[in-house]
C-alpha cells in the first residue's frame, strides 16, 4: 500500500517512530519517498511477546511535528496534583460549613443552645449502662422534670401525653451470626404530643439516652435526646396546628443490642399508630448527621426530607453499604422495621469515630453549630410529616426505591430507582454508539483500533491486578511485622505509602507498554484509545450495578455521561492541536464534577471506615483491609488520567518520585516511627483494651458446679493485640492467652454479644474473686430430651453479677468495639 492511498487518520497515528529515536534520525536516503515496510502486529504474540510496527521513515517531517505535540512531563504532573488538591479543598470547604443559613434561636425555631444545656446535663449524670441508677434514675428523672417544663409551656391548640414503660420480653436477631435478647424491666419515657382533639396516626422521633460503660455517651446518645426534647419543646409551642401526632421515645437500653425498641414497638399501645419512624444514631462525635438508611421502599419518605431538611446530607451508597453488612453494627432501624414493620429515616453522626464509645465522648466536643444543623433538620422533617397527608395512608405509597445523593451538602437530587435504570441505560446506549461507530468501522478505516483497544484494556487490567497485588504485599509484611495501624493517627502516612505505590505500579505497567509495545505509534493516537477503555469499564460497571438493581448505579453513570459529553467537545481541538493547554483546560473542566462528587464520597468512606478499623477485632488485619480501599479510590481516580502517560513526553520523574515517596515511607513505617494511637487532649486516637474483673463457676449438665476461677479478662479491640502494651506491663504476655472451653458456650466467657470470632486472641490473668453486694446464684430447674437431638435445660439465675458503683468496666460493654452505630 502507498501513503496516498491511507486515511489521514491512519497516517496520523501510524507514524512516531521518529520522535522516540529523537531529532536527530534522519530517513536512510535510498528508501524511496512512497516506500514502506510490512506492517508486524499481534497482541503478546511473536518472539518477545511484544509487538512492533515497521512503517516508513519518509514520514519523518510529520513524526516531529507529532513529537512537539507531546506533554511536559512537570507540568502535567503538577497541574494534575494541583486540580485534586483544589477540588478536595473544595470538599473539606463543604464538609465544614455545617449551618448553611442565618441564625437561629427566634420564636419557632430551634435553638441549639437550649439543647446544648439539655446535653451538658444529661452527660454530667456519667456513664449511663442499661440497669445502673444513673440510666434507671438519675436520667429519667431529669427527663421527666424537663418534659414536665415544655408541657407548662406548651400552646393550647397541643396536647402532651407522657409515659413511663418498662416492658419485659425476647427477641431473636441475625445480628453478628444470630442470638436471642432477654430483657427485664427496662425502662422508655414516651411522649406524645398531638392535637388537641387527638390523633388517629403518628411519626415517631426514637433516641437512647443510655452508654456504653466508661464513656459519657455525648454523641451516642445523648446530643439526639437533647435535639428532640428541643424538637418537643418547639412544636409545643408552636402556634400552627399538627395534623397528626408525634410521639417521641427515650428509649433507655439500646446499647445491649435494641432492646428498649423492641420493648416499645411490640407492647406500647401507642406502636399501633405510627406509620414512620426517625431514628437518631451516631458513628462518631458531631459534624454532619447523615442519612445512611431509609424504606424499606416507601419514596415519599425521603422525598419528605429533600423537601424539608434545611442542611441535607445524604446518600443512597450509604445505605447500600450499610445494609450489605460489611459494617458490623445495626441500630433500632432495624427493630422498627422488622417488629413493626414501619418504614423511617436513619440518622448518623459519621464524624471522628475514633473516640466514639470511650470517655473522649464528652459534650464539649461537639460543635454547637452540628447541634442547631440536625435540629433543624430534624424538626423540619418531623413538622413536614406530621402535617402531611402521606402519612396518614403511607401503605399506599410503598413502591420501588429511591436513587438519592446530596451535592455537597447544598441540595439533595432524588429519583425512583426505575427512573435511574433507564437514565443509567441511555448512557450506556451513548457509550455503544461512541465506541460502536470506532469497533465496526473497517480495518482500513482504523488501522488496527480494535486491537488496540483490546490489548489496551488488557494492560490496563494488568496494571490495576498488579498494582492491588504490590499494595497487599506490602500490607500483608507489615502486618506480620508488628506495625499495622501506623496510618491511625496519621492518615496521610497510608496515603504516601499504599496510594503512592498504586500510582507508581499503575505508571510504571503503561509506560513499559508505550515503550516496548506501542512504539512506534502516535501519541495522540494512544490518548484516545486509553481514554475510550476507561469509559468502557466504567460503563461495563454501570451495566452490572444497574443489572444487579443497584441504585448506587447512579455514580458509574455520571462517571460515564460527563467523560464521554467532554471528550465530544475536546475532540476536535484535539484532533487538530493534541494536548495542548485548551484541550487540558477543557478536559479537567468536564472531569469536575465527576471527580469533585467522587473524593466527597471517599472523604466519606475513610471518615467511616478509618475508626472502624481501630475496633474491628484481632483476625481482620486492618492495612489490608485500607490498602485495598485505597487502591480501589486510586485505580477509580487515575482511570481517565492514564491517556496523560500515552500523551506526556515521558514518565520517569514521576515514576521516581513516587517510588521514593513510598520507600521511604515504607522505612519508617517498618522502623515504627509512627505510633497508632494518641492522647493529645485536642484530637485523642485511644487504643481500645477492654479489662473485665470476672468470677466464672461452671455447671455439668446436671447443674452441679465443677469449676470455678476468677481473673482480669483482657480484650484489645484492634489487630495489634496487646504488643503496644505488654513492654509497659510484662504480666499480660501469650503465657496467659486465654484458652478456648471447647465444651462451653463462646469458649466460657461472659461474651455480651457473639462476637468471639472477630476476638480469638484475649488474655486471662488471675486474680481475686468479684465481690458484687448481690452474688449470683444459680439453680437447674429441669433437663429434657428434646426430639431434634438437643437437651433443653431451665434454669434460674438470680442477683446481681456486678456491681455498679465499682471503677471496673461492665461486661455489656463489650459490644462497643463492634457496634459502630449502636
Amino acid at each position: 500500500m502507498e501513503w496516498g492511498s491511507e486515511s489521514a487518520a491512519v497516517r496520523r497515528h501510524r507514524v512516531g517512530g521518529e520522535r522516540r529515536d529523537g531529532p536527530a534520525a534522519a530517513p536512510p536516503p535510498e528508501r524511496e519517498a512512497g516506500a514502506q515496510e510490512p506492517l508486524v502486529d499481534g497482541c503478546g504474540g511473536g518472539g518477545g511477546g511484544g509487538r512492533t510496527r515497521k512503517r516508513s521513515l519518509g514520514g519523518s517531517s510529520g513524526a516531529r511535528r507529532d513529537a512537539g505535540t507531546g506533554l511536559s512531563e512537570a507540568r502535567a504532573a503538577l497541574g494534575l496534583a494541583l486540580y485534586l488538591l483544589a477540588l478536595r479543598t473544595l470538599v473539606q470547604l463543604s464538609l465544614q460549613q455545617l449551618v448553611l443559613r442565618g441564625a437561629a434561636g427566634h420564636h419557632g425555631e430551634f435553638d441549639a443552645l437550649q439543647a446544648r444545656d439539655y446535653l451538658e446535663h444529661i452527660t454530667s449524670i456519667g456513664p449511663r449502662t442499661t440497669g445502673s441508677p444513673e440510666n434507671e434514675i438519675l436520667t429519667v428523672h431529669y427527663l421527666l422534670e424537663q418534659i414536665k417544663l415544655i408541657e407548662v409551656q406548651s400552646n393550647r391548640l397541643h396536647k402532651i401525653s407522657v409515659d413511663v414503660q418498662r416492658p419485659t420480653g425476647s427477641f431473636s436477631i441475625d445480628f453478628l451470626g444470630g442470638f436471642t435478647s432477654y430483657y427485664d424491666n427496662i425502662t422508655n419515657v414516651v411522649v406524645k404530643l398531638e392535637p388537641r382533639d387527638g390523633a388517629q396516626h403518628a411519626v415517631l422521633a426514637n433516641c437512647h439516652f443510655d452508654s456504653v460503660a466508661n464513656s459519657p455517651g455525648a454523641s451516642d446518645d445523648a446530643v439526639s435526646c437533647s435535639v428532640m426534647l428541643e424538637v418537643l419543646r418547639v412544636l409545643s409551642t408552636s402556634s400552627e396546628a399538627l395534623h397528626h401526632a408525634v410521639i417521641f421515645l427515650f428509649n433507655g437500653a439500646e446499647e445491649n443490642v435494641l432492646q428498649a425498641s423492641h420493648g416499645f414497638i411490640t407492647q406500647h399501645p401507642w406502636a399501633s399508630l405510627i406509620r414512620a419512624f426517625i431514628n437518631l444514631e451516631a458513628a462518631g462525635v458531631g459534624g454532619k448527621e447523615l442519612v445512611f438508611q431509609t424504606g424499606p421502599e416507601n419514596p415519599w419518605l425521603v422525598q419528605a426530607y429533600v423537601s424539608a431538611a434545611k442542611h441535607p446530607f445524604a446518600s443512597v451508597v450509604a445505605q447500600e453499604v450499610f445494609q450489605s453488612g460489611i459494617i458490623p453494627s445495626d441500630t433500632d432501624f432495624r427493630i422498627y422495621r422488622d417488629f413493626g414493620n414501619i418504614p423511617g429515616i436513619d440518622l448518623a453522626f459519621i464524624e471522628n469515630g475514633y473516640i466514639y464509645h470511650t470517655k473522649y465522648d464528652t459534650a464539649d466536643r461537639i460543635l454547637t453549630d452540628s447541634i442547631q444543623r440536625a435540629g433543624d433538620n430534624i424538626l423540619a422533617v418531623l413538622k413536614h410529616l406530621a402535617t402531611s397527608d402521606m402519612l396518614a395512608a403511607a401503605s399506599k405509597y410503598r413502591h420501588g426505591n429511591m436513587v438519592f445523593f446530596d451535592v455537597l451538602g447544598l441540595f439533595v437530587i432524588a429519583y425512583p430507582s426505575r427512573i435511574g435504570s433507564i437514565i443509567n441505560y441511555m448512557v450506556v446506549m451513548g457509550v455503544i454508539l461512541y465506541l460502536g461507530k470506532k469497533l465496526l468501522q473497517p480495518k482500513h478505516k482504523t488501522g488496527n483500533y480494535k486491537k488496540d483497544f483490546l490489548c489496551g484494556l488488557g494492560i490496563t487490567l494488568i496494571s490495576w491486578f498488579t498494582s492491588l497485588v504490590t499494595v497487599l504485599i506490602i500490607a500483608v509484611f507489615i502486618s506480620l511485622i508488628g506495625q499495622s495501624l501506623s496510618w491511625y493517627n496519621h492518615f496521610y502516612v497510608s496515603v504516601c505509602l499504599y496510594g503512592t505505590a498504586t500510582v507508581a505500579k499503575i505508571i510504571f505497567i503503561h509506560t513499559l507498554a508505550k515503550r516496548f509495545y506501542y512504539m512506534n505509534v502516535s501519541d495522540q493516537y494512544l490518548g484516545e484509545v486509553f481514554f475510550d477503555i476507561s469509559l468502557f469499564v466504567h460503563c461495563c460497571f454501570l451495566v452490572t450495578l444497574t443489572y444487579q438493581g443497584l441504585c448506587s448505579a447512579f455514580i458509574s453513570a455520571v462517571w460515564v455521561a460527563f467523560p464521554l459529553l467532554t471528550k465530544l467537545c475536546v475532540h476536535k481541538d484535539f484532533k487538530q492541536h493534541g494536548a495542548q493547554g485548551k484541550f487540558i483546560a477543557f478536559y479537567l473542566l468536564g472531569m469536575f464534577i465527576p471527580y469533585l462528587y467522587a473524593l466527597y464520597l471517599i472523604w466519606a468512606v475513610f471518615e467511616m471506615f478509618t475508626p472502624i478499623l481501630g475496633r474491628s477485632g484481632s483476625e481482620i488485619p486492618p492495612d489490608v483491609v485500607l490498602a485495598s480501599i485505597l487502591a480501589g479510590c486510586t485505580m477509580i481516580l487515575s482511570s481517565y488520567f492514564i491517556n496523560f502517560i500515552y500523551l506526556a513526553k515521558s514518565t520517569k520523574k514521576t515514576m521516581l518520585t513516587l517510588t521514593l515517596v513510598c520507600a521511604i515511607t515504607f522505612l519508617l513505617v517498618c522502623s515504627g516511627t509512627f505510633f497508632p494511637y494518641s492522647s493529645n487532649p485536642a484530637n485523642p486516637k485511644p487504643k481500645r483494651v477492654f479489662l473485665q474483673h470476672v468470677t466464672r463457676t461452671f455447671h455439668d449438665l446436671e447443674g452441679n458446679a465443677v469449676k470455678r476461677d476468677s481473673g482480669i479478662w483482657i480484650n484489645g479491640f484492634d489487630y495489634t493485640g496487646m504488643s503496644h502494651i505488654t513492654p509497659h506491663i510484662p504480666e499480660i504476655n501469650d503465657s496467659i492467652r486465654a484458652h478456648c472451653e471447647e465444651n462451653a458456650p463462646l469458649c466460657g466467657f461472659p461474651w455480651y454479644l457473639p462476637v468471639h470470632f472477630l476476638i480469638r486472641k484475649n488474655w486471662y490473668l488471675p486474680a481475686p474473686e468479684v465481690s458484687p453486694r448481690n452474688p449470683a446464684h444459680f439453680r437447674l430447674i429441669s433437663k429434657e430430651q428434646t426430639p431434634w437431638d438437643s437437651i433443653k435445660l431451665t434454669f434460674e439465675a438470680t442477683g446481681l453479677a456486678m456491681d455498679f458503683k465499682a471503677t471496673r468496666p461492665l461486661p455489656l460493654s463489650v459490644s462497643s468495639g463492634f457496634s459502630p452505630l449502636s
